[in-house]
């Protein structure tokens, strides 16, 4: 039996119309500690060229900034990185923002000391080719830092509730694969050393009905979801969302924590 392909190019431009729908900054900024994190577990140091990819709004961008490195922040959403460069004019940080594809990286080999990327390059769809760029483009004994989703973990288990009711495409590998360490040594194979570290980020929201309402809104692949869905559906999809949610909320009846896992990756290129 034939397994169904898709166009990747297609895809991807139905990934970027996602993206770029609601304000993934809105949530996106509650994550900076993941940011702060990674750059300490790829030990930055100052005035070394960092690129990332995938950036969205800038979490790992600001932080390599705030450690003094030279950073380069790349998003194929642009309205995503006019938010990152907001943030960096506040703080009064340099850093060069340019729209750029993980996948089709417009810069030349061994170029940075660090390429870092939090929840961004695992959702690009060509996984093996977005791998190859990073180690491409990073110097031989340079990081690839990177924080990604499980797929045990919640947002693991958000994206398989919202596959159930909007099926992914067919033939794509999923993006929580790169939350786990069999698929990113597969990736990176022997011409890199790769360190992973599970790690947990809470989100705190009032209640469940709190955090879909802001994720409906804002986070546009869950606002795509619901808006391809007609309203009976988006009904019981909002109900599944939210017992999972209830199930896996650790304050009580009052307020909102759900950890969720991901894995801390370091992966470090062969001389």
């Amino acid at each position: 039996m034939n397994v169904p392909t898709t166009d990747l190019n297609a895809l991807k431009t139905r990934q970027q119309a996602a993206w770029s729908s609601g304000d993934y900054a809105i949530i996106g900024t509650t994550l900076q500690i993941v940011g702060e994190q990674l750059a300490e577990a790829c030990d930055l140091r100052c005035d070394e060229a960092v690129l990332d990819v995938a950036a969205g709004n800038g979490n790992a961008t600001l932080a390599a900034a705030r450690r003094g490195c030279k950073v380069t922040s790349t998003d194929y959403v642009a309205a995503l990185l006019d938010r990152g460069a907001e943030r960096a004019k506040a703080e009064r940080l340099d850093v060069k923002f340019q729209v750029a594809d993980v996948e089709a990286l417009p810069f030349g080999d061994a170029g940075f000391d660090a390429v870092l990327s939090t929840f961004g390059v695992m959702f690009a769809p060509d996984h093996a080719k977005s791998a190859a760029e990073m180690l491409r483009v990073v110097r031989p004994g340079g990081r690839i830092g990177m924080a990604n989703w499980t797929p045990e973990g919640f947002i693991g288990q958000l994206f398989k509730t919202l596959g159930r009711h909007v099926p992914p495409p067919a033939g794509v590998q999923p993006p929580s694969l790169w939350g786990t360490e069999a698929h990113l040594r597969s990736l990176f194979g022997d011409a890199a050393e790769v360190r992973a570290t599970p790690r947990i980020f809470n989100f705190r929201y009032r209640s469940a009905a709190h955090f879909i309402e802001i994720f409906r809104t804002w986070y546009g692949p869950v606002l795509k979801a619901f808006a391809s869905l007609p309203p009976e559906k988006a009904t019981v999809l909002e109900q599944d969302l939210g017992e999972l949610l209830n199930k896996l909320n650790r304050a009580g009846p009052d307020s909102l924590v759900v950890p969720s896992e991901y894995l801390e990756i370091v992966v470090t290129r062969r001389r």
